[in-house]
């Protein structure tokens, strides 16, 4: 019965770090940038649009394909800073071990 007690008390102590790491990524903010910077996505952690910033230059009406492309680049550049993030936040916190597959947290 030892061995219970200490897992329990580990898994009350990961739960106690996975409640911080959660709040620290929701207090986390990223720019994502494309076109040389022209375009910046500033996403929270949570991976909501906070702003988007774009320079008049890139405004052609003739080719709103291409202004597009270029916010679309800045977001997927955001949102993979944050997954690179949350990745080596859940590394340190496991101490390197894997999660489970189809192990997801809550954010």
């Amino acid at each position: 019965m030892k061995n219970l007690g200490q897992m329990m008390k580990q898994a009350q102590q990961m739960q106690a770090r996975m409640s911080e790491m959660q709040e620290e990524m929701e207090a986390l903010e990223v720019e994502g940038t494309a076109g040389g910077a022209l375009v910046s996505v500033r996403l929270s952690g949570k991976r909501e649009v906070r702003s988007v910033s774009i320079d008049p230059s890139l405004i052609d009406p003739s080719d709103p394909e291409m202004l597009e492309d270029l916010i679309k680049a800045a977001f997927n550049d955001a949102n993979g800073q944050i997954a690179a993030i949350k990745a080596d936040r859940v590394a340190e916190m496991t101490g390197g071990l894997p999660l489970p597959p189809g192990f997801k947290l809550p954010f």
